[in-house]
């Protein structure tokens, strides 16, 4: 039998080494790559395709879940998040029917995560549906744990991937299931994300919603101008020119026109 390949990521080093020493056990496992945080993690995941990646949930600037997010979907592999517990991500992961091991991770538990991924391969059952479970349990996730604050925006671009400031994001105007992202120097950027989810994690004395689909920073408002019915159109230092809605109108005369 073809070993089953794992990468896995913490940026813990003690807990990768526990880990990888586990699987080093196993004669039906490979480690072929591990990784320190969750930007190679993405660069590992889709250089040496995987058949099983191990995230830790917790890494700092890009987590489990937004490794999930950055990695093309046709290359993402079977995943498995570590944590240490937490009842909102057991909760998410649970509900969408994703695989995780909590920390300290035990060596029976840890098999039967292998024995899953194996069970999957040998089934030839494909991962169509995975990257759309656990990408819905990250917004799960999103919607119910306990809100922190965003400081940077993981974006891909190509090859690349940006940590964006949010203090340096203009707009971000919604495009169905895509976010389009401007910083004040105009560099665009696209994610995969709900508005809403994102608003939740975003400042609300940086940020102010326009619309249904409008998120614009406070301090590149450079001009309001009234119109009839009592909306507004803003104009951003950057040029871009965005309409109020008639609900958010009242929010933003609140919020912003009121010394």
């Amino acid at each position: 039998m073809t070993p089953l390949r794992v990468v896995v990521a913490d940026d813990e080093r003690p807990a990768r080494s526990f880990l990888v020493a586990l699987l080093r056990h196993y004669d039906d496992v490979e480690v072929v790559g591990e990784a320190t945080n969750g930007t190679e993690s993405v660069e590992l995941i889709e250089r040496l395709a995987p058949d099983l990646a191990l995230l830790d949930l917790q890494m700092p600037e890009v987590d489990g879940l937004g490794v999930v997010r950055l990695v093309r979907r046709d290359k993402l592999p079977l995943v498995a998040f570590v944590t240490a517990y937490d009842e909102y991500a057991v909760r998410a992961f649970e509900m969408n029917a994703v695989d995780y091991l909590l920390k300290p991770v035990a060596a029976a538990r840890l098999r039967q995560t292998i024995n899953r991924a194996l069970e999957r391969l040998e089934r030839a059952e494909m991962h169509a549906g995975d990257a759309d479970r656990v990408r819905a349990a990250a917004s799960e996730y999103a919607a119910h744990a306990p809100t922190t604050l965003l400081r940077r925006i993981p974006v891909r671009k190509k090859e690349d991937i940006f940590l964006v400031p949010v203090d340096q994001i203009v707009s971000i105007v919604a495009d169905g299931e895509l976010l389009n992202i401007v910083t004040r120097t105009n560099e665009r950027f696209t994610i995969t994300y709900r508005l809403k989810d994102l608003e939740a994690r975003l400042d609300p004395a940086q940020f102010v919603r326009l619309s249904r689909g409008t998120i614009v920073g406070v301090t590149s408002i450079q001009r309001v101008t009234p119109m009839s019915g009592g909306t507004y159109t803003l104009v951003l230092h950057n040029g871009q020119q965005h309409q109020v809605s008639r609900l958010r109108a009242r929010v933003l005369r609140e919020q912003l026109l009121r010394l």
